[in-house]
């Protein structure tokens, strides 16, 4: 079985990467704001960033740094196919994954205007914010020196691969493709 992670900046084709592999190579897809959604939902809580944030930190926090990826690996092994988990934002999420074994990062990036544009054109519930609170929202996500709380920055520079994704869906695609080649991934098990 191969994993594939997914790192990256907030709205730079994280799902669209997913998409792709979901697609063209029958992956499974695990994802962590999926996890972190039900834990919300069944604490009462509203759905947002913030929440989301808080109460990945306190799972992190509560239990390991790796605490939601190992969960999700552990329903990745039960599923039997090639998979891929999506948004991994800690340091120590990434060192878990590559201690199993089988497992590439894959980071994707792009400007943070065109980021701007592609949350606001998704509209999901926790993309319907400013400008101003998006660049906030990334920088507080970006460093940090907790190991429970996230560090995009640092995830995007342990990455096997980074994509830029300033163009289209067609070239980002193209690109994944190439490296999937690379890498010798067969569809499914």
């Amino acid at each position: 079985m191969e994993i594939i992670g997914i790192t990256g900046t907030l709205g730079a084709g994280k799902g669209t990467v997913v998409d792709f592999l979901k697609q063209e190579k029958g992956m499974a897809h695990f994802s962590v704001r999926d996890f972190l959604i039900k834990e919300i939902l069944g604490r009462g809580l509203t759905v947002d960033r913030d929440s989301m944030t808080r109460v990945a930190n306190e799972l992190r926090q509560q239990n390991s740094p790796s605490y939601i990826v190992d969960q999700l690996y552990e329903e990745a092994l039960k599923s039997g196919k090639n998979c891929v988990i999506e948004s991994i934002r800690t340091p120590g999420e990434v060192v878990s994954l590559c201690e199993k074994g089988n497992f590439k990062l894959f980071a994707v990036d792009c400007n943070p205007r065109l980021r701007y544009q592609r949350i606001k054109a998704r509209a999901s519930e926790t993309d319907q914010v400013s400008y101003e609170t998006f660049l906030a929202n990334e920088k507080r996500e970006m460093t940090t020196t907790d190991p429970n709380k996230q560090n995009l920055k640092k995830c995007i520079e342990m990455a096997d691969f980074v994509f830029d994704n300033s163009g289209t869906v067609s070239q980002l695609n193209a690109k994944v493709a190439e490296v999937i080649r690379g890498l010798g991934l067969k569809p499914g098990c």
